[in-house]
This record gives structure tokens, C-alpha cells and sequence, in this order.
């Protein structure tokens, strides 16, 4: 059963800028994975920028307590900046081979280090569609408890 948010659970606003402008390497996202699932967590790799609405959202509602808080038992997430689409793009093929733009994709794998939302990972391209409780219940679908 999933975990219900408070009426109080909003994302602040200005939405945060997660985004570092950093060029990743498919190695060092390669140590990221292994790492985390090294401590018996899941990976979760979000692909977007500072400048997309939908990403600076995301990033506001898995700052909440609540979500932060079950994120930080079960998962590790790595942001990658995408820029203006001239930065870490190819790393999309390293989930998957026919993505070539749209933001913020999430990619979140199981402890076993298998890519387990491949159908949705551009649900989060329309966040401000949705509820706090539905960007919220789409972790819970995929992130498991330990």
C-alpha cells in the first residue's frame, strides 16, 4: 500500500535547480550503480536541466520529507544534466538506444541492477500534470522497501 502525502506535503517554490552542468561518464555512472546497489539500494538516474519546469518540479517533490525520506532507505539518486542537449545525451543509450531528447526521464533499476521502468520513463516529462501524490506514487511503484 502506498504511502499517502499530507495536505501540507508541497514542493517550495522556487522549484530547486538540481542540475550541476557536469559532463558524467558512462564509467561513472557505471560506479553509481554498482555502488548503491553495493549498499542494497536501488539506482535511480534522472536525466533533465535546470531550465525545464518539469525537472526543477520533480526535484521539489522528492525534496519533501516524506519522499525524501523513503527515497534515502531504499534508492540513490543521480541527477545528469542534459544542458541544452550538448552534455551526458549519450548516457541515454546506455537504458535506452531510441531516446534522444525529453526531459526529465527517470531511469530507476531494481537491486539486481535491472532497468525496471523502461515503458515509463518519460512520465515525468509532464510533472506539473501532476499531483505531488502521483509523482510520489510513481517511486512507490518502482522503488521497493528493504
Amino acid at each position: 500500500m502506498n504511502k499517502i502525502l499530507d495536505s501540507n506535503d508541497c514542493p517550495s517554490s522556487p522549484h530547486p535547480e538540481p542540475f550541476s552542468g557536469t559532463a558524467v561518464s558512462q564509467e561513472a555512472l557505471e560506479e553509481f550503480i554498482k555502488k548503491t546497489l553495493f549498499q542494497n539500494k536501488q539506482p535511480i538516474v534522472i536525466f533533465g536541466a535546470n531550465w525545464c519546469p518539469d525537472a526543477r518540479l520533480l526535484e521539489g517533490v522528492i525534496r519533501l520529507p516524506s519522499v525524501k525520506n523513503f527515497l534515502e532507505r531504499n534508492a540513490d539518486i543521480l541527477n545528469i544534466d542534459v544542458g541544452q542537449y550538448e552534455i551526458n545525451t549519450e548516457l541515454f543509450k546506455f537504458f535506452d538506444g531510441n531516446i534522444q531528447d525529453g526531459i526529465p526521464r527517470v531511469f530507476i533499476m531494481n537491486r539486481m541492477g535491472q532497468n525496471i521502468n523502461l515503458h515509463a520513463n518519460a512520465t515525468m516529462r509532464k510533472a506539473r500534470e501532476l499531483s505531488t501524490q502521483d509523482i510520489f506514487d510513481y517511486f512507490q511503484e518502482f522503488v521497493t522497501e528493504a
